[in-house]
């Protein structure tokens, strides 16, 4: 049946309607039908019931997500891994999210230069642990989508459902120069991702073998068994910011990681309104918007404060923030007050900085689940040394405000 709709091409608008997506004339590409989730499931929700999700973010790589020389860094080591997701999972953690790295920034640290391959580390702690979500970050283009899907599959097995998959598109040049792959334009890698989870989808869902056509993938005679444990998709997240990714977000993700702004709470709840109602409208889809950022919780305002202050002045690596720098064409020689943006940047390089005593922990999260926010994903120091401390006094804060359940 010909109809006239709008296809997500801008500069399409005539589509053929079939029974498997939206097939258009001028650019004769195709386009999968919009899903229809449930997200009230228990995976999209990681099987509980807790208003403001809690998760900890890039223990898979050395130094987490914190610049820092000190002593007491992360080493990323596989048995401090395994003991993080144990006590994690134990303790009423929601959920493990990695980075996707595969070159360190030097410096004296080579920052993140030691890191896990993350659906295989995912996998390894969801064979260790019973409730937890592990996620895959995962780039699109470095991952056959046949391979990956069959990765996940089995991941999600392991876990018995408690797989996640994060999809960033690309932006690490020197990463992609080491796979001998050239980084598509940041429309072209959209295009690309579109194509890639919509064809794991297929994987995915699909019990009779089938044909792909798409641009960039043309896939003949799949077929792909098992399926997902439970479900036909995992739960899928992305942090794209530019309009692209956001509305690729819409189409694709059950969660969208944003910026949070403490110091304007009032335009961080204002985003997250639109940009739910927008899925809604556009979409047909209910998306949840978390944030990231990074936690140092003590006994005392004071000595937290203190101890973020020292590990991003005096125990910074700033010889991994100049690359960091670099990678964004910003040197000594195209920014006359380079200096002073180096010094800027440990503490404002972290997301959200949740500093303080388990009180104010615990506030700052309230105030990020008034402002819309369904949870967190947050590093920390030696995620080992700090989770427990964590965990004994935040949680309990958080329960009697009615943000969690019991762990």
């Amino acid at each position: 049946m010909l109809s006239k709709a709008s296809c997500r091409a801008e500069y399409c608008d005539l589509v053929l309607q079939a029974a498997h997506g939206l097939l258009c004339y001028r650019c004769l590409r195709l386009h999968p039908p919009k899903e229809v989730i449930n997200m009230a499931s228990g995976r999209y929700q990681m099987y509980n019931d807790n208003a403001f999700k809690l998760g900890l973010f890039g223990a898979n790589c050395s130094s987490g997500r914190a610049w820092n020389t000190l002593p007491e860094r992360w080493l990323a080591d596989w048995e401090s891994c395994e003991e993080l997701a144990r006590l994690a999972d134990a303790g009423g953690m929601d959920f493990l999210l990695p980075v996707a790295r595969w070159k360190g920034y030097g410096g004296e640290t080579d920052f993140q230069g030691t890191s896990f391959e993350t659906i295989t580390w995912a996998t390894g702690l969801l064979a260790n642990t019973s409730r937890i979500t592990c996620f895959g970050t995962v780039h699109a283009p470095l991952f056959n989508p046949l391979v990956g899907a069959k990765q996940m599959v089995t991941a999600d097995h392991v876990g018995r459902g408690r797989f996640g998959l994060n999809i960033v598109v690309g932006w690490n040049e020197p990463e992609f120069q080491m796979a001998g792959i050239e980084q598509r334009d940041h429309g072209g890698r959209y295009e690309y991702g579109e194509e890639w989870i919509a064809s794991m989808k297929k994987m995915w869902s699909e019990t009779e073998p089938f044909a792909y056509d798409g641009e960039y993938l043309e896939l003949r005679n799949v077929v792909a068994k098992p399926k997902l444990y439970r479900d036909n998709s995992p739960m899928i997240i992305n942090a794209g910011q530019s309009e692209t990714g956001r509305a690729f977000a819409m189409r694709h993700c059950h969660a969208f990681f944003t910026n949070f702004r403490e110091a304007d709470v009032q335009r961080s709840a204002d985003f997250v309104k639109t940009f739910k109602a927008d899925a809604k409208a556009q979409e047909g889809r209910d998306v949840n918007v978390f944030t990231q950022g990074h936690v140092v919780c003590r006994p005392t305002r004071k000595e937290a404060e203190d101890y973020f202050h020292y590990f991003t002045t005096e125990a910074a690596d700033y010889g991994a923030l100049t690359e960091a720098l670099r990678l964004k064409g910003i040197t000594p020689e195209t920014a006359p007050e380079f200096e002073e943006q180096l010094r800027a940047l440990p503490p404002n390089n972290v997301g959200y900085p949740v500093i303080g005593s388990p009180d104010d922990v615990a506030e700052k999260f309230a105030r990020m689940h008034a402002a819309g926010l369904s949870g967190i994903a947050f590093s920390l120091v030696h995620y080992v040394k700090e989770l427990p401390f964590f965990m004994a006094e935040v949680l309990p804060r958080m329960q009697k405000m009615g943000l969690r359940g019991p762990a």
